[in-house]
């Protein structure tokens, strides 16, 4: 079995009443991240049942590829615009695919 990608899921939860404006970064940040060397998918989710609570859901090839992303300029700006927005820290949980 070839090397497994590195699965992602970032939760990001809006303040009441920011839920609008909080989407509206988040889908900003779509297009220029999966542009990136190493991301092969990066979907924006929100949920059925609160409209404000927003899930990533990403596979990248490795680490390194991950890392990059970290540090990129679009995803420090989304942090910065966003950061007055949410209840807190983007929780990150990373996974590989084991089934």
């Amino acid at each position: 079995m070839s090397q497994p990608y590195l699965s992602v899921i970032a939760e990001i939860i809006a303040k009441p009443g920011h839920e609008d404006e909080v989407r509206k970064h988040l889908i900003a940040a779509v297009e220029p991240t999966r542009k990136e060397a190493g991301c092969i998918q990066y979907d924006l989710h929100v949920s059925t049942a609160e409209p404000g609570h927003f899930f990533f859901y990403e596979n990248w090839t490795n680490l390194e590829a991950l890392k990059a992303h970290s540090g990129s300029a679009h995803l420090k700006a989304l942090g910065a615009a966003v950061g007055p927005l949410v209840t807190g820290p983007t929780r990150v949980v990373t996974c590989t695919r084991i089934a």
